[in-house]
């Protein structure tokens, strides 16, 4: 396909937008077919511009644009509907996800699976815990945490969580191991690394969070191997859902 391709009606959502120029917004976008792009919504900041209350976060949409360059064109949208905005902490969740869809996708790379299950992880945190569920609190970090892990496999890093990184034998759910970005999980005492039981290992490959303590250490783990991915950066969002917590307790 041409680079300079006219694409019509792809579903996608806005993560961010900043201003460009005098009355123009950059969006970033995360779309099914083409992945993460930034579009040029020209006029979206006048007033009377019928993109103003368009472009804005977990709003499922159709976009149109044209252009060579990394920044495309925007020539048409359309809302679809159809799903509630997530509120209160869950919204804090929300712009926690795209933070992540921002600082980790590379540009016009698609991710199908990772963007169904960002729309299905909109759903959840809109949602309301089901009678089996848990609070509020402990409902979103299971969604929180199935999320994370879909985006680092998507990524590339397909983490192994349920075979010991030294010696190639399946996880012993009684033992206590650490776990290394770059190798994975070791029985080895004294080593560098994110600790962690098997339990929670064996938990995590099964993508079961029922234990309170598979949810805990499976957010250290997790919060490990992104910063790892990210770097020296950190990431707003988390900050502000610390501090919120923390507020709330």
């Amino acid at each position: 396909m041409s680079t300079d391709a006219r694409i019509n009606n792809e579903p996608g959502f806005v993560l961010h937008t900043y201003p460009f120029k005098e009355t123009s917004v950059v969006a970033e976008v995360f779309t099914r077919s083409h992945g993460r792009l930034a579009l040029i919504a020209r006029g979206a900041r006048r007033p009377a511009s019928a993109l103003r209350g368009l472009m804005q976060p977990f709003s499922p949409l159709l976009l149109s644009w044209f252009g060579k360059a990394d920044l495309k064109t925007l020539h048409a949208v359309e809302w679809q509907g159809g799903m509630p905005a997530p509120q209160g902490r869950a919204l804090m969740c929300g712009f926690y996800l795209n933070e992540l869809l921002l600082r980790l996708l590379a540009r016009a790379d698609a991710h199908e699976a990772l963007y169904d299950r960002y729309v299905a992880t909109l759903e959840q945190l809109a949602g309301e815990p089901g009678a089996g569920d848990d609070e509020r609190g402990v409902y979103l970090e299971r969604i929180l945490r199935r999320f994370e892990k879909t985006l680092l496999s998507e990524i590339g890093y397909g983490a192994t969580f349920d075979v010991d990184a030294e010696s190639g034998a399946g996880i012993d759910p009684a033992a206590r191991y650490v776990f290394q970005p770059e190798r994975g999980a070791m029985r080895s005492v004294g080593q560098p690394g994110c600790p962690v039981s098997g339990q929670t290992l064996v938990d995590l490959a099964a993508d079961r969070f029922d234990r309170p303590a598979t949810l805990a250490e499976a957010k250290a783990l997790m919060r490990t191997l992104i910063n790892h991915t990210l770097g020296a950066k950190p990431l707003y969002t988390r900050q502000l859902l610390r501090e919120l917590t923390e507020l709330t307790q």
